[in-house]
């Protein structure tokens, strides 16, 4: 029997693009012997469309934009919502989120379907939500003894009521240079380098477009290490990657739009660094309590000092991105990941399916 996928993409967010650019690669790495793909797309305006199933290869993101198709309520998605008997509506068995940013990755959809009971890939609703905001992410790492960089938030309202104070916090606890970035938000958007009053203020202004909270990072000079994680309840770690940028940093332009950026995998790191970062990312997937993947972002100073910076719970998903990459370079090829994230979200709700809800 094939799997029946709802491949889940596009969004309402920043990061739509993105996700569109995701949905096209796994559709076309899919195994169309063991896969039904059926698309649903959100547009930008939060509508959801059911596009028809896919049964063969796609050749741009442009096919996946439905203008006009059958506009689904999420509702539907649920098996008791499904007319069985009808092939057309078959339940389906797996729905895959192909959604970057916020709602879709921050735990709002995860939560949906949750409430519908459907078997998703990757993580839950608390995992999501903690992973998303990077504030509530970095004081669960602190809780758990993670070392990360010196850091401070703001919300909107609290800065524009006292902008010097605010400036002047960050210059005491952080000094220059230092980096905001919106709370809620991946993929680089929004995020500037400050090395003076005059950046900050503009670069609390360009974060705030973005989100109502944002985070003030420490800079420091650092290599960047990344390492993909796998699994449920036993995570299993990649080898090591080392993102290069050319610019001043690692910016959403040098990440999808110039390449302008080296990955080098498996990173130049001595067995005890990658036993350390290794160990801190499982401590990270397990402290959010993480299921299906995760990429964990690491500072690696001269000294071999390691410093987690964040992770990201539905991280770059093309083949060319660092997740599906590293996992290459394990030994893990693009299909077969899709298809062992399929199988650990299976697994997982049916682990769900076993707690007790009566007593």
């Amino acid at each position: 029997m094939k799997t029946k996928l709802g491949l889940l993409y596009g969004g309402k967010s920043a990061e739509h693009k993105v996700s569109l650019q995701t949905a096209l690669s796994v559709i076309n790495a899919l195994d169309l012997e063991k896969f039904e793909i059926h698309p649903i797309y959100i547009n930008v305006e939060g509508e959801w469309i059911k596009g028809p199933q896919l049964n063969e290869p796609i050749e741009s993101v442009k096919a996946l934009e439905f203008s006009q198709g059958h506009l689904l309520s999420p509702l539907s998605l649920a098996p008791s919502f499904q007319q069985k008997e009808q092939e057309e509506a078959a339940p389906l068995d797996v729905i895959f989120p192909l959604l970057h940013g916020p709602n879709g990755e921050d735990g709002t959809v995860q939560g949906l379907l949750e409430l519908l009971n459907l078997p998703y890939v990757g993580n839950g609703v608390l995992a999501s939500a903690a992973g998303m905001d990077k504030v509530m992410m970095k004081n669960v790492f602190a809780q758990a003894g993670l070392a990360q960089v010196n850091y401070v938030a703001f919300i909107k309202s609290e800065w524009e009521l006292m902008k010097e104070e605010a400036y002047a916090k960050v210059e005491a606890e952080l000094g220059y240079p230092c980096f905001v970035k919106p709370a809620n938000l991946g993929s680089s958007v929004g995020i500037s380098k400050c090395t003076n009053r005059a950046e900050l203020d503009e670069a609390f202004g360009e974060a705030f477009q973005f989100d109502r909270k944002v985070i003030i990072e420490e800079g420091v000079t650092a290599r960047e290490i990344e390492i993909a994680v796998l699994g449920n309840d036993k995570p299993e770690c990649s080898v090591a990657g080392e993102i290069v940028p050319k610019t001043d940093f690692y910016d959403y332009k040098a990440k999808y739009e110039d390449g302008d950026t080296a990955l080098i995998i498996p990173a130049d790191v001595i067995e005890e660094e990658y036993e350390q970062l290794k160990a801190m990312a499982i401590q990270a997937f397990k402290a959010l309590d993480c299921s299906g993947l995760v990429r964990a972002d690491f500072f690696l100073t001269k000294d071999g000092r390691a410093l987690i910076n964040e992770v990201n719970t539905m991280p770059g998903f093309t083949p060319f991105s660092m997740f599906p990459l590293l996992w290459k370079h394990t030994g893990l090829e693009y299909p077969q990941l899709i298809e062992r994230l399929v199988n650990l979200a299976k697994e997982r709700h049916a682990e769900k399916q076993n707690i007790k809800y009566t007593f």
